[in-house]
Parts: structure tokens; C-alpha cells; sequence
């Protein structure tokens, strides 16, 4: 929509399409990256804030920063090769994911308690309203969406 005062043509921006909000980063394993991915979700938690006045509780932005932690950790500890993490969001959910270069498809454990370790698939699954994995041509895709709705 355009609007006209005094003769100016005033662009209003409700006719350009509207998009997420989109922004990766590119890690090669090297001690620290996983805190370096907290920090940069983080931050993408707080662009998300200001560019698109989108509401984030507490409770939503420790399971957004957890969903990109333990998916980090498993790209980290299961892939042999560089890693990305990529997110994109909308007042209502971010979209974690993140490519590595192993071809395996992650493993999901049954409920234990008593087991130590191997709990983060469950703990994504538990935290997102949809996982899911994807073959790419160098490997594969762990996609999460995190609603950020506090319920």
C-alpha cells in the first residue's frame, strides 16, 4: 500500500510479502562451538524480540536454546566434518535445525530413567511440536520446531 501526503509518495510496507526472520551459523567442531551456538540462538531469540516484537517467555527461550544444545552436541559428537545450524523464526515458533555430514539417522531412546546419557532426542522431542530428520546430499538435516507460546 502507498500513501500520498502533500504530493510524497509514502511506501507504508503492508504490500511487501512479509518472511521470517532467517540467520545460520557454520561450525567446524573446534572446542566451545557448542556455547558459541547457545549464544548465537540466543541472540536470534533476541533480533526476534525487537524485529518482530514477538513475545518469548522464559520457559520458551530455554527450550529453544536446549533444542539447539543437544542438537548441536549430537551433530558434534556423531558427524565427522563441519556442521550448520540454521534458524528461523516467527512470533509464534522458531524452527531449529542443523546439517552434519553423517548419513546415520539419530537414534531415539525409549524412555529410561535410570540411563545415563543418550537423552537428547527425547528432550528435543518432549521440548518441539514437530522433529524431523532429512537425508541431504552431504548428509542429513535434524529439523525442530519449537512453539513459543507459553502453555
Amino acid at each position: 500500500m502507498t500513501e500520498y501526503l502533500d504530493g510524497a509518495v509514502i511506501p507504508t510496507g503492508f504490500d511487501v510479502p512479509v518472511e521470517p526472520l532467517r540467520q545460520g551459523a557454520h561450525y567446524s567442531g573446534e572446542p566451545g562451538c557448542i556455547a558459541r551456538a547457545r549464544s548465537f540462538a540466543s541472540h536470534f531469540l533476541d533480533r526476534l524480540r525487537t524485529e518482530w516484537c514477538a513475545t518469548i517467555g522464559p520457559r520458551s527461550d530455554g527450550a529453544v536454546l536446549l533444542v539447539v544444545s543437544e542438537l548441536i552436541t549430537n551433530a558434534d559428537r556423531h558427524s565427522k566434518g563441519p556442521y550448520i545450524l540454521e534458524l528461523e523464526g516467527t512470533p509464534a515458533s522458531v524452527t531449529v535445525s542443523v546439517y552434519d555430514s553423517s548419513g546415520a539417522v539419530p537414534e531415539r531412546y525409549p524412555r529410561d530413567p535410570e540411563r545415563v546419557g543418550r537423552h537428547g532426542l527425547e528432550i528435543v522431542h518432549a521440548l518441539a511440536e514437530a522433529v524431523v530428520v532429512e537425508h541431504v546430499p552431504v548428509g542429513k538435516r535434524v529439523k525442530a520446531l519449537v512453539p513459543l507460546t507459553e502453555a
